[in-house]
């Protein structure tokens, strides 16, 4: 069984941004306060059952993954952690900026970029290299739920020796707004989610941050402890 606390290394927009706002009343729930939110009446107005449409990526709340949830390693501590996020955020690097889109992702619907951005691809693989000290052993319990089966050849070794499949060449930004749609329901949806985002004007995405996200154990979701800006 996956061990917990869990952390994981998220972008998160700010608690006062339009965007966190915008994914949590989607999501019904907020992780920088732990809150939950009313459901935006649009989206249950198209689907009624859009709290069952939205359960798997309400427990992890409203981000774009840069390095997975994981237990800490034996002897690691949270309070190390934290004082590794400011170090890392404190690094001078560029800041990405994406210009982002809601469309289909492996079967859910997400904001991503619109066309691959190098320095949030380079982001992304200095946080999975630089945080692995913290993550335990990948466990066989572990491996076997990833259905490292149905990974490809590369998938699988970056499963083995990063604990995740989709890091480096095989990461892919995302935000994620929905679980997976058949084919037949995910169009008046996408229409939905793409109205509603466009109504926000966000031409571009700063990648400005990182945040610390922590889920104490399987029962709960994923709250916020601890966000830093990156340094230009």
């Amino acid at each position: 069984m996956t061990g917990f606390p869990r952390y994981a290394i998220y972008f998160a927009a700010g608690a006062d941004s339009a965007l966190t706002r915008f994914g949590a009343e989607l999501l019904g729930y907020e992780a920088y306060t732990g809150d939950e939110v009313p459901f935006a009446d649009e989206a249950l107005r198209i689907a009624p059952d859009w709290r069952d449409i939205t359960a798997d990526p309400r427990k992890y709340g409203f981000h774009g993954t840069l390095k997975a949830p994981m237990a800490l390693a034996s002897g690691r501590t949270e309070a190390e952690l934290v004082t590794a996020c400011a170090t890392f955020a404190g690094k001078v690097r560029p800041i990405p900026t994406i210009p982002p889109i809601v469309d289909a992702i492996s079967g859910f619907l997400a904001i991503i970029p619109a066309e691959p951005v190098d320095a949030l691809q380079q982001l992304a693989a200095d946080c999975v290299r630089d945080f692995d000290c913290f993550r335990p052993p990948l466990t066989a319990e572990d491996r076997a739920r990833r259905k490292p089966e149905k990974l490809s050849e590369r998938q699988r070794e970056y499963l083995d020796r990063w604990g995740y499949p989709y890091v480096l060449e095989e990461f892919r930004f995302h935000m994620t707004l929905t679980g997976r749609l058949d084919a037949e329901r995910r169009a008046p949806i996408l229409e939905m989610l793409r109205r509603r985002f466009a109504a926000l004007r966000l031409d571009t995405l700063e990648i400005d941050r990182i945040t610390l996200f922590k889920q104490d154990d399987a029962k709960v979701r994923f709250r916020i402890i601890g966000e830093w800006k990156l340094v230009n």
